[in-house]
């Protein structure tokens, strides 16, 4: 797909060419009734990819089974539909492939493929810019985008698509650390390069530690893999089994409380009948961005607060093979889990010195050669470090979502400003929505945001 470089007004700016933004680009193209131009604003082509799909390397599995992971709401098996008609697995039988947790890489390319044949197909035009977005004020025919060019760019709707950023290394002196010896769990090839005897400092046990660490054993790492996080808990694996069929309507009256009794009451009700915990969550799994809402605000603090971490590991599992991988590690003892708060990152000649203190707080040290941010997504808008988010906020175009997550949205994705009016012509999507939903960044909420915000930029 080329990129094309028109400084024109345009009818729909998409900021972000992630998976987000493709989706939403794509059900503007499908629904165009009349000629638009539509044009999409990603400084780090090809398009697609993100932080989630950005990853070529094989080990990096889709942490949801392929017959799940379509683009549309309407066609929840569009990606396995993709995968046979590229013959990506051959000779594989369709109901045992919608089953395979496949490699990430393979989601990018079904993007791209599913863009141009909405190109080809639309009255609309598309138009990609490799360019980021710095500002976005209000003009009397829309917006008015500043370029990190310099350059400026009209539009008349625009969509704020832009994606995960990395929560800093959370230590003193990280900052000071050479070149090379702090990797970012997200630089795949940083970690690709990385000698294979060395030891290594995984700062986070969640899904970027899970990517690192089977990164490491397909290079044939041999240096023991330290794995330090506040409550040290890794990923936990899908399962197999009977669903579960219990009521999940009284949940949403409860308090956080009563909902956490509940669900292990659940789990342990299925457990006798055969069922895995995992049925339990995927009996909820729809319901997440309801379960957000309508708790109290008091709660959501003490669920950011407190549970937060345990959610994480029995929502957001990971393939059973990778989590293989991990245990196998460990009890080798090649990878060791250390439950610690980390406080200081310092280059001590060849080595990176880390001290960090036990929940009694004990300190305690690890020496490596490397140390790898793997903390996860940031969720502060003020910590982004996004120059757009910040000039937004700073000048009331938006807000801070709920508890300072995102930026704050109504119910249908449109933009809410800093006295709390709705501004329609442009629509939030992903990650940016986190405070409002929780449940905002994989592919089932993604798909209902794109075709949620295509609708309106048509309306």
């Amino acid at each position: 797909m080329s990129v094309i470089d028109n400084s024109g007004p345009c009818d729909v700016a998409i900021i972000g060419g992630g998976a987000a933004g493709v989706l939403t680009a794509i059900g503007v193209l499908r629904g165009a009734q009349q000629p638009l131009r539509v044009l999409i604003l990603e400084p780090s082509l090809p398009l697609g990819r993100g932080v989630a799909y950005a990853t070529t390397y094989p080990e990096h599995l889709l942490n949801v089974p392929a017959g799940k992971m379509g683009g549309f709401p309407d066609k929840v098996e569009d990606f396995l539909d993709y995968l046979l008609e590229v013959q990506a697995f051959p000779g594989v039988d369709r109901d045992i492939l919608a089953t395979h947790f496949v490699p990430r890489s393979h989601f990018a390319d079904y993007l791209r493929l599913r863009l141009q044949q909405a190109v080809e197909a639309s009255r609309a035009q598309l138009e990609i810019r490799a360019e980021r977005v710095q500002a976005l004020d209000r003009d009397t025919a829309g917006f008015q985008l500043t370029l990190a060019s310099g350059q400026p760019l009209q539009a008349r709707r625009v969509v704020l698509a832009s994606g995960n950023a990395l929560r800093p290394l959370p230590a003193r002196g990280a900052g000071t650390l050479p070149d090379g010896k702090r990797v970012e769990a997200w630089d795949f090839d940083a970690v690709h390069g990385i000698a294979a005897n060395a030891d290594v400092a995984i700062v986070g046990s969640g899904l970027s530690m899970a990517d690192t660490v089977v990164s490491l054993v397909a290079t044939g790492h041999r240096g023991r893999i330290h794995v330090l996080s506040r409550h040290a808990l890794l990923p936990l694996p899908h399962a197999k089994g009977p669903a579960a069929d219990y009521d999940t309507e009284p949940l949403l009256k409860m308090d956080l409380r009563q909902r956490l009794h509940a669900l292990r009451q659940h789990a342990a009700q299925a457990a006798e009948r055969g069922i895995p915990w995992q049925n339990v969550m995927e009996r909820i799994r729809p319901m997440g961005q309801t379960l957000w809402q309508t708790l109290s605000f008091d709660d959501q603090r003490r669920f950011l607060r407190h549970v937060v971490r345990y959610w994480d590991v029995h929502r957001h599992r990971i393939a059973a093979s990778v989590h293989a991988q991990l245990m196998e590690l460990q009890q080798q003892g090649q990878l060791q889990l250390h439950r610690g708060r980390l406080e200081t990152a310092f280059a001590d000649g060849a080595c990176v010195q880390l001290t960090a203190f036990d929940k009694r707080r004990h300190p305690f040290q690890l020496d490596v050669q490397y140390v790898i941010n793997a903390t996860g997504v940031e969720m502060r808008a003020q910590a982004m470090r996004n120059v757009l988010l910040q000039q937004l906020l700073g000048s009331g175009i938006a807000r801070p979502g709920p508890h300072g997550m995102g930026i704050d949205s109504a119910a249908d994705g449109s933009l809410l400003d800093a006295d709390g009016v709705v501004e329609p012509r442009v629509q939030v999507l992903g990650s940016l929505r986190i405070g409002r939903l929780w449940e905002s960044l994989a592919i089932p909420e993604l798909r209902a945001q794109a075709a949620q915000a295509a609708t309106a930029l048509l309306g």
